[in-house]
């Protein structure tokens, strides 16, 4: 009797997430709660919010799910793990008090300190004129300072201030006047990093690990990571900046010492952890971590892992991953997302979406914001398609994926046109 598995959530990391588990043998059946059109043509979709975390647990029995997969950050923090495992259900995500490691910068921060693995130097703060003053002696030399809510604040909860009177605002905004609700209770003001960024994503059960891969995404909205910060525009993995030698250090100075620290703090760690690092002069130093695959990470680095990964999820959830050895694919992945025009601001939906039946059989479309409006596919989101394609290296891959795109449209479609730029200048390939 094969297996049955939930998906928890509704966008392009989800549905990477299904389409690698559809490739499943052992897999027979799999359901997504609330999932979307893409996701549905893989899966039955069930009519149940990420934040309803009791309705989501009586499905599961009643259904007599296997394995849970939880993609994003929200429900990990209602404690979807905590309510699964309570009731016997096997579900791939940390527990509440483990997921702290993305729901609390101060906690994150002193867990980082206490145990020496290399971040920004900072102090946390619950009053706003204390914080200011701290601040002010990074200002006052004419640095950068960095102000981060405590709390999940949707992307919003960091700001990089230039001035006394940057960091100023962001203080008064976070801290007194609430604008991000409870996240801003306290802050964390610490020294800005200079290099270049790089996510790291690996897995734990708790004791042991493995490091999948590393990538880098696209935060701002327009090329040359200009304009505001959105979820992701884009990603690729295997960055150039990621040799052998930053590997060794990333998984002996940041990945195995945190999932130490966590099973010393009596909060074992399991699911997946992403470390988000800057690397100056080879050296890796933690600016946060998230406790689920990024979006858009994911839809590169699940195309590349070898294999099912049902039983590494499955070890995982069990807590018997042990030396379970996981391959990566050779050559390269690149995402890049369409979204609507004026995304990360106000955007008009329901606009018809054409050309996905055009698209190459090796090409990977991924839903994000997308609906089904009398029988067409219609703009859902800010985010609305993730279009993905892998190829022999960083070059094969930027230039196929960007020959797809050109046969999608809908009106006001906006995309990045410099995806993986970094990666075709480190190696001189642009």
């Amino acid at each position: 009797m094969g297996k049955k598995v939930l998906v928890v959530g509704q966008g392009g990391r989800e549905h990477a997430l299904v389409w690698k588990l559809a490739l499943s043998p052992e897999i027979d059946k799999i359901y997504a709660a609330p999932g979307n059109p893409g996701i549905a043509e893989l899966a039955e979709c069930v009519e149940i919010g990420v934040d309803e975390v009791y309705k989501l647990a009586r499905f599961a029995e009643e259904k007599g799910i296997d394995l849970t997969v939880v993609g994003p950050e929200a429900p990990l923090m209602a404690g979807i793990v905590d309510i699964f495992s309570e009731k016997g259900l096997l579900i791939f995500g940390p527990a509440s008090e483990a997921a702290r490691l993305e729901g609390s910068k101060v906690f994150t921060k002193n867990l980082l300190e206490k145990y020496g693995i290399p971040t920004a130097a900072y102090k946390t703060f619950a009053d706003a004129d204390e914080a200011l003053n701290f601040a002010r002696k990074f200002t006052e030399k004419g640095q950068k300072v960095v102000i981060k809510a405590d709390g999940l604040a949707a992307g919003k909860g960091v700001v990089v201030a230039e001035s006394l009177e940057e960091a100023s605002e962001a203080i008064e905004n976070i801290m007194r006047k609430k604008t991000l609700g409870e996240a801003g209770n306290q802050v964390v003001i610490e020294e800005f990093l200079s290099g270049e960024e790089v996510s790291v994503f690996a897995l734990s059960d708790g004791k042991d690990f493995v490091v999948l891969a590393a990538a880098q995404d696209h935060k701002q909205v327009f090329d040359g990571d200009k304009g505001p910060n959105t979820g992701g525009m884009g990603a690729y993995i295997n960055p150039p900046l990621y040799d052998e030698v930053l590997a060794e250090k990333v998984k002996d100075r940041i990945i195995a010492p945190v999932i130490e620290a966590m099973r010393k703090e009596g909060v074992p760690y399991t699911g997946v952890l992403y470390a988000g690092l800057m690397v100056e002069d080879g050296d890796p130093k933690v600016l946060e971590f998230n406790v689920r695959f990024g979006d858009p990470e994911a839809q590169v680095i699940l195309p590349m892992i070898k294999g099912d990964i049902f039983p590494l999820f499955f070890k995982i959830a069990e807590g018997t991953l042990g030396d379970f050895k996981v391959e990566m694919e050779e050559g390269s992945c690149v995402c890049v997302v369409l979204a609507s025009g004026g995304y990360p601001g106000s955007y008009e939906k329901g606009k018809t979406i054409t050309g996905i039946d055009k698209l190459n059989p090796d090409t990977m479309i991924f839903h994000a914001g997308t609906a089904l409006k009398e029988g067409k596919l219609v703009t859902n989101g800010g985010r609305v398609l993730n279009v993905v394609c892998r190829g022999k290296d960083i070059k094969e891959s930027v230039d196929k994926v960007y020959k797809e795109v050109e046969k999608i449209s809908f009106e006001g479609m906006h995309y990045r046109r410099d995806i993986g730029y970094k990666a075709l200048l480190r190696e001189g390939l642009n």
